[in-house]
């Protein structure tokens, strides 16, 4: 078995990167597992464990709903927490002008459903996840921090391919 997901890779620069690095500065004394930047993408299908034999049918269904669809972009912007600030768990950076990036979503999933996957479908919220949050004393700073940023465009981000990642979970 393999956990897998596919996603865009996305190659954090400039304003993006100064952010995340005053991010993780100002929320120092805080548990929360910060992502590496060198590992930013955007999921569009969180797999989950796959059985070794399921792993041969991904490439050409991602062949075949990716064939024509050509290079885009999108703009990463604004930041925020997913539960809410008074029960963050994860800290994340938005998205704009994401029509095309929606569209490849919706393709890959319906090529999923067709070689057999279940996902959980809930409703599309494109995001690069910073930090996932084990426990936050000083929600008000962690609040003040983000709203500074909930307008700021970071950086476009253009799409060239999609890729089948593992994870590979590590004891920490």
């Amino acid at each position: 078995m393999k956990r897998l997901f596919i996603a865009v890779k996305t190659d954090p620069e400039g304003d993006l990167l100064r952010m995340f690095s005053s991010l993780k500065a100002a929320l120092g004394a805080e548990n929360i597992k910060w992502v590496d930047p060198a590992n930013l993408h955007l999921t569009l299908a969180f797999l989950g464990d796959t059985e070794e034999k399921r792993i041969g049918s991904l490439h050409p269904m991602l062949g075949e709903r990716c064939s024509g669809f050509g290079v885009f972009d999108f703009i990463l912007a604004g930041a925020g927490v997913f539960k809410n600030f008074r029960d963050p768990r994860v800290i994340w950076v938005g998205i704009r002008s994401a029509e095309k990036l929606t569209m490849l979503y919706n393709l890959i999933n319906q090529g999923l459903k067709n070689i057999g996957f279940e996902l959980e479908e809930p409703q599309f919220r494109p995001h690069l996840t910073l930090g996932r949050i084990k426990s936050v004393r000083d929600n008000d700073n962690l609040k003040s921090f983000l709203e500074k940023y909930k307008d700021t465009e970071f950086q476009k981000v253009e799409v060239k391919e999609v890729i089948l990642f593992e994870s590979i979970l590590l004891q920490t």
